[in-house]
């Protein structure tokens, strides 16, 4: 064999040579986009799932009426309020999962945009199992301005709301009507982490027109 033909056939082994490793490096790369593209999948599906599981959940919700359990709570903003002084008045208390929770805020940043609440006579007052700095911290940033009620677990206990949401220590995201005289007329809880604040409206002008 000629010095060139050992040239040329080397030459012709490093472009096989090339061609093979450049086919095995798409392959590989092929896999890799297709294994990537399985967990995006499967994320989004599980995601998907998970979403429509929660918006489909259905609410629990029972008319059991009985003398709603009184209290005296701290607030946020350094006050405190005793659900007995409210007498004469309706009130709604909103138990939610809160600081975390920003579903949970949303939710009250939009029943206080909702002006049938005060128009009716209706408090709405929300409890959390938080301290002062952390549920500050949540309505400043999503922009709530109603004091949130501090709860050690003793109110959530006394209206039976702990361990009704994703997590066995804390309320889940549940709703108790008080009519004006002490009595508790209804009470719901949403898996779904929301309420559509004219239907919460609707619900609570329902029963206390009996």
């Amino acid at each position: 064999m000629t010095n060139a033909q050992a040239a040329r056939r080397e030459r012709e082994r490093q472009e096989l040579l090339t061609d093979v490793q450049l086919a095995q490096h798409a392959s590989t790369r092929r896999r890799r986009i297709l294994r990537a593209s399985g967990w995006a999948v499967g994320l989004v599906l599980v995601v998907g799932l998970v979403t429509a599981g929660l918006l489909s959940a259905r609410p629990d919700q029972t008319t059991d009426a009985r003398t709603a359990p009184d209290f005296t709570l701290a607030a946020s903003d350094g006050g405190s309020t005793t659900l007995s002084d409210l007498r004469g008045s309706p009130v709604i208390l909103y138990f939610n999962e809160g600081a975390g929770c920003d579903s949970c805020l949303v939710q009250m940043g939009q029943i206080e945009k909702e002006p049938g609440f005060a128009e009716a006579g209706i408090t709405v007052l929300p409890i959390v199992m938080n301290d002062a700095d952390q549920i500050n911290v949540e309505r400043d940033r999503l922009g709530v301005s109603t004091p949130f009620l501090l709860d050690d677990g003793a109110v959530s206990k006394a209206y039976d709301v702990l361990g009704t949401g994703m997590h066995e220590g804390l309320p889940g995201h549940g709703f108790i009507l008080i009519d004006t005289d002490g009595t508790q007329l209804w009470s719901g809880n949403y898996p779904s982490m929301w309420l559509d604040p004219s239907e919460l409206l609707a619900k609570a002008e329902e029963l206390l027109a009996g």
